[in-house]
C-alpha cells in the first residue's frame, strides 16, 4: 500500500523542510500552499515535495493534495509536526487490519519542561479515552474511505475533530503507539495552561452545536 502526505501550508519556510525530510518514507510528499509569501514554496521544492497551490484555508488545501495524491493511504501532516522514525511500518500495521480506515499518532512538544509533559500526557487521554484526535497528531485514513465520508470540510475551526466523526461512519480510527513531535510555538505565544483550557472550552461549545465559524471568532479573538 502506498501511502501519500500531505502538508498543508501557509508561511511556514522556518519549519516546511524538517516536516517534509520526516516525511520521506511515503510514496509521494505533497505540500499543499495556501498562498505562502515567504520561500515556503522554495523550501519544500528543494527538501523533494511536489508543491500544489490552492485558496488559503487548512480543510480546503488539505482535500486539494488528498484528490491529487496517487497513494491508496493519506496522512496528513502539519508544518511544524515531525513523524516519528519507522512512521510508515506503524501506519501500515494498523492499516492491515480491514476494520481499520484510519488513525493518528501520540502527541509529544518538542520542548523541555512539565507543563509540556502534563499537556502531552491530556492529549494523549483525551485521544486514547475519548476518541478526540487533533489534526497536530497526524491523522491518516484510506483514501476511499477518507474520500467517501466528505474529507475535510472547509471549516475555519475544528476541520480535524469533524473529518474524524465522520471517518468512523467507515470503520475504526485508532491511535498509534508511536508519536508526531509538535512544535510549541502555539503554546509559547499564549501559554500552555491557557491555550489547553481554551481549548477544552472550544471543543466543550463545538459539542454543544456551536458553528465553527463562531467558535473561529470566539478563538482569534480572545
Amino acid at each position: 500500500m502506498e501511502i501519500s502526505v500531505i502538508i498543508p501550508a501557509l508561511n511556514e519556510a522556518a519549519d516546511i523542510r524538517a516536516a517534509v525530510l520526516s516525511a520521506l518514507q511515503a510514496a509521494e510528499v505533497i505540500v499543499v500552499d495556501g498562498g505562502s509569501t515567504d520561500d515556503t514554496v522554495g523550501e519544500a521544492l528543494l527538501s523533494g515535495a511536489r508543491v500544489i497551490k490552492t485558496a488559503r484555508g487548512r480543510g480546503g488545501q488539505m482535500d486539494a493534495g488528498a484528490l491529487q495524491a496517487k497513494g491508496e493511504a493519506l496522512l496528513f501532516l502539519h508544518a511544524d509536526t515531525l513523524l516519528p522514525e519507522g512512521w510508515r511500518d506503524g501506519v501500515l500495521a494498523a492499516l492491515g487490519d480491514k476494520r481499520v480506515v484510519g488513525g493518528a499518532f501520540r502527541l509529544s512538544v518538542s520542548a523541555k519542561g512539565s507543563r509540556f509533559r502534563l499537556l502531552e500526557a491530556g492529549a494523549n487521554m483525551r485521544a486514547s479515552v475519548l476518541g478526540l484526535i487533533y489534526g497536530d497528531q497526524a491523522i491518516f485514513a484510506r483514501k476511499e474511505a477518507f474520500l467517501n465520508s466528505g474529507g475535510f470540510r472547509k471549516l475555519p475551526l475544528m476541520e480535524d475533530v469533524d473529518c474524524v466523526r465522520r471517518l468512523r461512519q467507515y470503520g475504526r480510527v485508532v491511535l498509534l503507539k508511536e508519536s508526531v513531535a509538535t512544535s510549541s510555538r502555539r503554546w509559547a505565544k499564549r501559554g500552555v495552561l491557557r491555550n489547553a483550557l481554551r481549548n477544552l472550552f472550544i471543543l466543550a461549545l463545538y459539542y454543544a452545536g456551536m458553528k465553527p465559524e463562531r467558535l473561529y471568532s470566539y478563538y482569534y479573538k480572545n
